[in-house]
């Protein structure tokens, strides 16, 4: 017969052998010591993000409303709403810039992002080398977009350029001027940024496919749905969260456009962006601190709206 069990707190524990009753794990209490670390810790990095962020910000709101030649503290006057009225009514760059940051965001969303998506989905599929094409794809992303304007004024150049010598214009009166032409430029830079966005919207992706439940994949094929429907209809609602992010991505992606267009010629002749007017306006031949930091707060305003609503759509998510 087997030997009778005694019941001993939250163990069963045979007559013939004892075993020691389970231990409750406890949490440690934080001592002196782990309070000081963790207070540096979180210090350290929200006394950096108030140096380098939010006092600059701050001071361009005020400057927003002031008139001041850069020099001296003592300069600064109050201006009203003189600058924002310059920036709105008067400037002949702004609304020029809007619209090329309109038409911005729009390339990025109809070609960039669908393109970041395909490449997601064909290197998900499990084909050859595909760690290979991701390196390949992925490589522009850490190049800086500095770097990668100087490498399209390469392939863009009107007398040596890749284009040109592929169109059999090199050389020739023929040749265009891809980057000095203000018809076409807008879209060369945009050519040149949709390179190195479609790689980073494809990691992303990627990352989101690999996360869907693989049972989704199974059910929406025993009921008879191809590869495209399952995609459109299972996979893709089931990255919702990772749809949210991306789409705030596109949109600061075409906010903050500055390096290309810099590069390329400094924002003028049809590249004028909202973010190069602040810098042309703050730094550059026409300084004008209390316009450019008018520009700088319209600029502000504007990207805090997509993320307000992914902030909002995260934190509702979560109360569901």
């Amino acid at each position: 017969m087997s030997a009778p069990l005694v019941a001993l707190g939250d163990t069963e524990v045979g007559s013939g052998a004892k075993q020691p009753p389970a231990r409750r794990r406890r949490l440690r209490q934080l001592n002196s010591q782990d309070r000081i670390v963790l207070g540096v810790m979180i210090a350290i990095p929200t006394l950096i993000q108030a140096v380098l962020v939010w006092l600059p910000t701050l001071g361009s709101i005020a400057l927003s409303f002031a008139r001041w030649d850069g020099l001296a503290l003592s300069d600064i006057h109050g201006n009203g709403l003189t600058n924002y009225r310059f920036v709105f009514a008067e400037s002949p760059q702004f609304w020029p810039a809007v619209l090329h940051n309109v038409t911005w965001l729009a390339f990025l969303a109809v070609i960039g992002t669908p393109l970041g998506l395909l490449l997601a989905v064909l290197l998900d599929s499990k084909i050859r080398g595909t760690r290979i094409y991701q390196t390949i794809f992925f490589m522009p992303v850490m190049l800086s977009l500095a770097l990668i304007g100087i490498i399209w004024e390469l392939v863009y150049s009107q007398d040596n350029g890749l284009l040109n010598f592929l169109l059999g214009t090199s050389g020739t009166p023929r040749a265009i001027d891809w980057f000095g032409n203000s018809h076409v430029n807008l879209w060369a830079a945009l050519v040149a940024a949709t390179w190195r966005h479609a790689g980073y919207i494809m990691i992303l992706y990627l990352a989101g496919l690999k996360g869907v439940d693989p049972s989704l994949r199974e059910a929406a094929a025993l009921d008879g749905a191809n590869g495209a429907q399952t995609f459109f209809r299972v996979v893709f609602p089931a990255m919702a969260p990772t749809n949210v992010i991306i789409v705030v991505i596109t949109v600061i992606e075409s906010l903050r456009a500055f390096d290309i267009v810099y590069v390329i010629n400094h924002g003028t002749n049809g590249l004028e962006l909202l973010s190069v007017l602040v810098v042309q306006y703050l730094v550059g031949e026409t300084q004008v601190i209390g316009i450019g930091s008018a520009f700088a707060v319209v600029l502000l305003v504007i990207s805090l709206v997509p993320i307000v609503i992914y902030l909002s759509r995260t934190f509702s998510t979560k109360e569901r």
